[in-house]
């Protein structure tokens, strides 16, 4: 799949789902502020508490870009946890390695963000890391290596070109922009995530 297929599919699922994904579903929204299809300016009929459920998961899916299989195996340690399941569900997604890059405003995107670990040009605490689930903690540095800091995607992101489109710095990451550098702080809390989600009707999904 082409980068254009790519961007497309994100537009169209942006639609979808009423939430924009990437800089550029934004401007289409703003075009067409309706579902995709023939049928997309007409009304929904009522949906069923399932369907309500499932869009609200697909949702939270879509915003980190996850497999099922990831979700429910993040939402199965989710349910251990001593706190709410549904914001330690967040809390837990929030912490992988691709979401914390997006995060600090390494990338424009979660695609992108997954891109950069992929490719391997993201450190944690100094050692390169191409797991995109990679778990960090709280107290670990990412950055962008030294060799890939002279690439043009990350010299615009030093320069901050992506604060624009992204929104501001949760307050459990410390950032340096024109170093490529942040620290995990802390444990997010559901509240300062950056997500858009209703986490009960996600944990009712699971729960059925």
């Amino acid at each position: 799949m082409t980068s254009v297929q790519k961007a497309r599919r994100q537009v169209r699922l942006s639609r979808a789902l009423g939430l924009a994904l990437t800089p550029k579903a934004v401007k289409h929204f703003e075009k067409r502020p309706y579902p995709p299809g023939e049928h997309g300016r007409t009304a929904r009929r009522k949906e069923s508490d399932y369907a309500v459920r499932l869009r609200e998961k697909q949702r939270l899916r879509a915003q980190y870009g996850l497999r099922e299989k990831q979700m429910t195996a993040i939402y199965a340690e989710a349910k251990k946890d001593a706190g709410l399941t549904g914001e330690a569900f967040v809390e837990l997604l929030e912490m992988r390695l691709d979401a914390l890059v997006l995060r600090a405003g390494f990338a424009r995107t979660i695609l992108q963000a997954r891109q950069a670990v992929l490719h391997r040009h993201i450190l944690v605490d100094g050692k390169i890391v191409d797991r995109p689930s990679f778990r960090v903690k709280p107290g670990q540095t990412i950055q962008v290596k030294p060799k890939a800091v002279t690439m043009e995607p990350y010299m615009a992101a030093a320069a901050g070109a992506h604060r624009d489109v992204l929104p501001q710095v949760p307050e459990y990451l410390n950032v340096t922009l024109e170093k490529l550098t942040a620290q995990l702080v802390r444990r997010p809390k559901r509240a300062e995530v950056p997500v858009t989600c209703e986490v009960q009707l996600v944990v009712e999904y699971y729960a059925r």
